[in-house]
């Protein structure tokens, strides 16, 4: 996934913004509450480097008699552009580096894998041998961080569930209540003969009572509006702020991963039908249940953003919400009234 050109925080220093040109990091970093520039920033001219006395020494910028004279950085270089002073031709990585050598150029946002100017692992050090499936790192990689945000937790995604399935059984029992007692009613009598035969010891199933011919529909409208009032109780809120009631009191929140951006109704919709539209599948043998628990137990198994299957679907990933105290409160009872200069 490429992401668009422009000023992102950077992920080697939090505290800094840099400008990404769709391939790599451009210019000098710039403090993260100041206002960036609009499009990249300026090239900087580049200083030329003293003459040296003697043409032989290394790193001299003498041309050669008869040779072309000297040429700058290519056009759109930035500064520092070429190898360190007094590096000879053919500068490149220390001897024996291994693959990986030099800063890992990623999206803004994504961690630390682009270091600051003159990062380099360990690679090609004696003994160290890189990871399977990380050539470069010296251990396990960092986590990401999407748009400077920790990942959320799995126990934090799983407390704020279960508020939120709290909430929608609430709902349930003031909206859903008189079907559910009426299909219990017309179940009533089938189990209660069943329970009565296994306290005698009988296990045959001849002449139990049959359930009433309503018993089918009441099911299907119960189904349906369960996963109605759940629709409505989680879309609009996750498609304004990326946030349940349950996500706010863990401090956790959904976001693209193309941008720190409220999800949409689109998007949030998308994300809910994968994990809400099941419960329709309960009244097929509980087949919908099996594809929710599997849904809600992948973020175990996915690495390294710990994503859902509805949040593959969507493309959003879960991160946590810094902790922002409110200002403390004024004292204004001793302030004279009237407007104050």
């Amino acid at each position: 996934m490429s992401v668009q050109p422009g000023w992102y925080v950077d992920p080697a220093d939090t505290e800094t913004r840099r400008y990404w040109d769709g391939e790599g990091w451009l210019g000098a970093p710039i403090p993260v509450d100041a206002t960036p520039p609009d499009g990249p920033p300026p090239v900087e001219p580049v200083t030329p480097a003293a003459p040296t006395s003697d043409p032989a020494a290394p790193g001299s910028e003498a041309a050669a008699p008869g040779g072309p004279p000297n040429q700058g950085p290519p056009p759109g270089q930035g500064p520092g552009y070429g190898p360190p002073p007094g590096q000879g031709p053919g500068y490149g990585p220390p001897p024996a580096q291994g693959p990986g050598w030099g800063p890992q150029s990623g999206p803004p946002g994504w961690g630390s894998q682009g270091g600051p100017p003159g990062w380099a692992p360990p690679g090609g050090q004696p003994g160290w041998v890189p990871p399977a499936g990380h050539p470069g790192w010296p251990g396990r990689p960092p986590e990401p961080r999407p748009h400077g945000h920790r990942l959320a937790g799995y126990g934090r995604r799983f407390t704020a569930r279960l508020i939120d399935f709290g909430l929608i059984l609430a709902l349930n029992v003031l909206v859903n209540g008189w079907f559910v007692w009426r299909w219990w009613q017309e179940w009533a009598p089938y189990w209660q003969e069943l329970f009565r035969r296994a306290a005698r010891g009988d296990t045959s199933a001849e002449g139990l009572p049959v359930p009433g011919e309503q018993a089918g529909s009441l099911l299907v409208v119960i189904l349906l509006i369960a996963t109605a009032l759940w629709l409505a109780y989680e879309v609009p809120s996750m498609a304004s702020g990326g946030q349940t009631f349950g996500k706010r009191v863990m401090r956790i929140r959904a976001v693209p991963m193309a941008a720190d951006q409220p999800l949409g109704f689109g998007r949030a919709l998308s994300r809910w039908s994968t994990l809400g539209l099941p419960t329709l599948l309960w009244y097929c043998a509980g087949i919908g249940l099996v594809l929710q628990l599997v849904d809600s137990l992948s973020p175990l198994f996915d690495h390294p953003l710990r994503q859902a299957l509805h949040d593959k679907r969507a493309q959003t990933v879960v991160v946590e919400v810094p902790y922002r105290p409110g200002p403390a409160p004024s004292d204004d009872r001793n302030q004279p009234s009237g407007d104050t200069p």
